[in-house]
């Protein structure tokens, strides 16, 4: 057993050196809490940080909709950082409310013309982050051919079929959720709250987590291990 450790006391302490002008992923699917670091994101807005590009699966849609919200509970998303101005451009795959009548911190910068959008379908979301992780460039999909998705994008006939390219993302930092953490950063997701972690983590320079549990290293059986520690730079433990 190694003493070796990426545990940081706090949650300030984890991300107080991200800077101005950061990209961010932050995982969590985007309707209710499951799998969303909302203690690092409760603390990248008390550290103020501005004019970030947030990369996820939604822009936040959690508060405005109370989908997925236990009644009594606090759960926040990634509108805190919006309405705190600290947002200049989010990139997402399902960015505003299901329904019309209800408006999102995003939707409401956006109408205002104070934040910017780039709308990328969530297979292709998922796809361009992982190959960021995995070192491939670009790829070719048939999802968003003829239509606006597909402006001033390269196309390609294969088979003949069309195809668009699409560039591999990448991030400066991700802000991750696991259930159980060991001290080294070998991780467990619970069910479905795995959703973007696993691709999110090795698309990042800087990885950093919060875990419900954090054991030893060792006591987590290595064929269990959904995310290796090799992608992981920094744990926090996840509070109420």
């Amino acid at each position: 057993m190694t003493n070796y450790s990426k545990i940081y006391k706090s949650t300030h302490e984890a991300i107080k050196d991200i800077p101005d002008n950061s990209s961010i992923m932050i995982d969590g699917f985007g309707a209710g809490p499951g799998g969303t670091p909302q203690n690092l994101i409760k603390g990248l807005k008390k550290i103020g940080s501005k004019n970030l590009i947030i990369i996820g699966n939604t822009a936040g849609i959690t508060m405005a909709t109370g989908i997925g919200i236990k009644e009594g509970s606090k759960d926040i998303d990634i509108s805190i950082l919006i309405d705190n101005n600290q947002v200049k451009k989010i990139i997402a795959s399902y960015p505003v409310a299901p329904s019309p009548s209800i408006l999102t911190s995003f939707e409401k910068a956006f109408n205002k013309n104070e934040i910017e959008l780039e709308l990328v379908p969530q297979g292709t979301l998922a796809e361009r982050i992982r190959a960021g992780g995995a070192g491939i460039p670009a790829f070719y999909t048939p999802t968003g051919v003829k239509t606006e998705l597909a402006n001033n994008k390269e196309s390609r006939i294969i088979n003949n079929k069309e195809y668009i390219l699409e560039y591999a993302l990448k991030a400066d930092y991700a802000l991750l959720k696991s259930h159980k953490s060991d001290k080294i950063g070998n991780l467990i997701y619970k069910g479905t709250s795995r959703n973007f972690n696993a691709v999110m983590a090795s698309a990042a320079n800087i990885t950093i987590v919060e875990s419900e549990i954090i054991l030893e290293t060792g006591e987590i059986d290595p064929h269990h291990i959904h995310t290796p520690a090799i992608y992981i730079n920094r744990i926090v433990k996840s509070y109420e």
